[in-house]
């Protein structure tokens, strides 16, 4: 069994650690005592993870070879580490939510993900940051304080799976648990120059390593079994020949940053270079601003609203957040109706769309990364709430369409900050997303650039 001095383990794919810890290669312990040493050199100045214990990782580690030196076969992630956002549950771990008047809640059983993940033989690395209950397209709490982008100290890292994001881009893990739904998986992949991907709604539990977490479970009844080819196979038979792709610049919501279009665009160009088909198109779908404030952001934080006495946390936690609940207190059934009939019209536009294309691909924000401190981009200052919230988001319509979007790294700025494309299927589609994923990868290679954070 060899040691990691060969191998630069924070660059190490998933798949590619899996692989060497199967083959004899490498101790997962090895694994441990290099990502451990990363974490706390790199950590540190990003603040991505903010529950690490040392020690429980070797243990754990340790009780990982133990296992494969008795012949047992770890499972798919045999020892590659992954990370958990604050939002999900762990027996016996905090779940603050990042908030401070959580701060001494400890979860009491794990959610589904959890349990799949440790069952595949990953080595839990530590828990990631959140805004305050995941509520905005940034990464910055009362409790631990903000999360920096890897690519540049003072700027955010998106939201509000900001922390498991930057995990990945500063080389902490090469996996990380998120939530998404808004886009707070995606918005933070796109700046933090990483891959993300929302599955469609039910394929893993609400409570790559998608092949080792989807599939049904009794605790969520929206979970469905799983069905078709390995999500891997698709990824690694991925080919451009055939590929009907339609682009568009902004998805019918107008304002994208020029520099951000003209990367997304150039990198679509690729596809086509590679044998793709590409129509410029948009679905008839729409402003769905209103309706996704209404229908699916208000309703989801209505259900925090018992939480806490929301008026006398004010100090402790983000006042953006408390006039959400206040909002959620004054929405009507009426309203909340009205955002279910134009999802339902929103469908039935996108599906008509869909039956001409097998992807419609799109920048995933309006804009590069911001800096921290501000709730939104400049353009937005004096605006509403709903719309700093949604207005420079291009990920939304997907969680209203429970659709596969796929956010994947298109390209840098000229002052080296990381923009996302976005990938986008039909329902159940989610292999085809990520198989035109792994296509543009091959054609717009980005992986082999690293932010100076992670240095």
């Amino acid at each position: 069994m060899t040691t990691s001095d060969a191998i630069d383990l924070a660059w190490t794919s998933a798949t590619d650690l899996a692989a060497l810890v199967a083959d004899g290669r490498i101790d997962v312990s090895a694994i441990a005592e290099a990502a451990i040493d990363r974490v706390e050199r790199i950590n540190p100045a990003i603040n991505a993870i903010v529950h690490f214990d040392a020690e429980q990782i070797r243990a754990d580690a340790a009780e990982l070879d133990r296992r494969r030196a008795a012949g047992e076969d770890l499972g798919p992630l045999g020892g590659v580490p992954y990370t958990i956002k604050d939002l999900t549950a762990q027996k016996g771990l905090p779940l603050t939510f990042g908030m401070l008047p959580m701060k001494d809640q400890v979860a009491e059983a794990d959610a589904p993900i959890v349990e799949r993940l440790a069952r595949a033989g990953g080595l839990f690395l530590g828990r990631t940051n959140t805004p305050e209950s995941g509520y905005y397209g940034g990464t910055d709490n009362h409790l631990f304080g903000p999360t920096q982008n890897p690519w540049r100290a003072g700027y955010t890292p998106g939201g509000s799976s900001g922390g498991a994001a930057a995990a990945v881009a500063a080389g902490l893990g090469p996996l990380a648990e998120g939530s998404d739904g808004g886009g707070s998986v995606r918005v933070p992949a796109a700046l933090c120059g990483v891959v993300g991907f929302k599955p469609t709604r039910g394929l893993v539990p609400q409570t790559i390593m998608l092949d080792v977490v989807s599939g049904a479970d009794s605790r969520d009844p929206m979970t469905f079994p799983r069905t078709g080819p390995s999500f891997v196979s698709a990824v690694r038979e991925a080919t451009a020949e055939g590929l009907r792709i339609a682009y568009s610049p902004d998805l019918g919501f107008g304002h994208v940053d020029p520099e951000v279009a003209r990367i997304c665009a150039a990198a679509v160009e690729r596809l086509a270079e590679a044998g793709a088909t590409v129509t410029e198109a948009t679905p008839a779908w729409g402003d769905p601003e209103e309706a996704m404030w209404n229908g699916v952001w208000l309703p989801a934080f209505s259900s925090e609203h018992d939480l806490l006495d929301w008026e006398a946390a004010r100090g402790t936690v983000d006042d953006e957040l408390i006039e959400m609940i206040v909002a959620a207190e004054r929405l009507t059934a009426v309203e909340i109706g009205r955002a279910d009939v134009f999802q339902g019209a929103m469908w039935d536009a996108y599906e008509r769309f869909m039956r001409d294309y097998d992807v419609l691909i799109s920048p995933t924000l309006s804009t590069a990364a911001f800096p921290n401190g501000r709730f939104a981009p400049e353009r937005l200052d004096g605006e509403p709430l709903r719309r700093q919230l949604l207005g420079w988001l291009l990920t939304y319509p997907y969680n209203m369409l429970t659709s596969p979007a796929l956010s994947i790294p298109a390209g840098f700025t000229d002052d080296g900050l990381p923009v996302g494309l976005q990938i986008a299927g039909g329902h159940h589609a989610d292999a085809t997303v990520l198989a035109a994923g792994a296509v543009l990868e091959q054609v717009n290679p980005w992986a082999d650039t690293t932010p100076a954070l992670a240095d």
